[in-house]
């Protein structure tokens, strides 16, 4: 009988040793497909937050195979690009009137002024000026802010995520500046990477001088200036970003409110 329990005993070990092997097999099978999953959500909203604005994630480089294809058919002749048009809803240019308008903010209550240049940047001072009146703007917050390499507030997202707009997208891009110089006080459009039909609501203030490479398709719609209260986001800059790194949301939330335009 001793013999007959020791058996057991013996067996039974055995056993939930196969069962705690089988188990580690089965924890080290499935831990990389949670990390890699983990992974891709984490860059899937890294590429919603920073994808949008200057200073985003680089255009991917074409694959090796790709460009040896393209080699191997240099003597095909390439396929015009169709016209790029914007879409209906997108405000008539023509709102701009082609002249200077000026305009004022609050951004968490302290004043902001500054001029839209109609004359040089029509498209997107229209879609602000037509946005401004509808009220789009107020109470939408500046959801992005950079304190390194370049400076820049960035705003309009009624989402608050970077991803967020009206509806609809525009191009092409106008009055970029020479040499990639955004000088203190300027307002420019913010768009996607490599792509100059992707403009729709959010824009940013360059609050200390930046140089701001181009991309592919060119660079920065700018349509106005601050004239007056450009402190209020340098204070806003000096605070830094509620996560401590250079790129991320303020540290107090920015909101801004009372816009008018004439």
């Amino acid at each position: 009988m001793k013999n007959d329990s020791k058996l057991e005993n013996y067996l039974a070990k055995q056993e939930l040793k196969s069962k705690r092997a089988d188990k580690a097999k089965r924890d080290n099978l499935l831990f990389p497909s949670i990390a890699a999953g983990a992974l891709t959500l984490a860059i899937l909203g890294q590429l919603a937050y920073f994808g949008f604005g200057p200073g985003s994630i680089d255009e991917a480089p074409l694959a090796e195979s790709e460009t040896t294809q393209t080699d191997q058919t240099e003597d095909i002749e390439p396929e015009p690009e169709p016209e790029r048009t914007n879409d209906p809803e997108v405000p008539d240019p023509a709102l701009s009137e082609d002249r200077i308008w000026t305009g004022a903010m609050n951004l968490n209550e302290e004043p902001l002024e500054f001029e839209l240049y109609g004359d040089l940047a029509p498209q997107a001072v229209a879609n602000f000026v037509s946005l401004s009146n509808e009220g789009y703007f107020e109470d939408v917050s500046c959801h992005r802010l950079v304190t390194a390499g370049i400076f820049v507030l960035q705003c309009g997202d009624p989402d608050g995520t970077g991803a967020g707009g009206p509806g609809y997208n525009w191009g092409p891009i106008e009055n970029a500046p020479l040499g990639d110089l955004y000088e203190e006080g300027v307002i420019a459009m913010a768009r996607v990477g490599g792509n100059d039909y992707s403009m729709g609501s959010q824009f940013f203030i360059v609050y200390d001088e930046s140089t701001i490479p181009s991309d592919s398709v060119g660079g920065y719609t700018i349509f106005g200036k601050v004239t007056s209260g450009l402190d209020s986001v340098k204070a806003i800059a000096e605070a830094g970003t509620s996560s401590g790194s250079s790129d991320g949301p303020p540290l107090e939330p920015v909101v801004m409110s009372a816009i008018s335009v004439e």
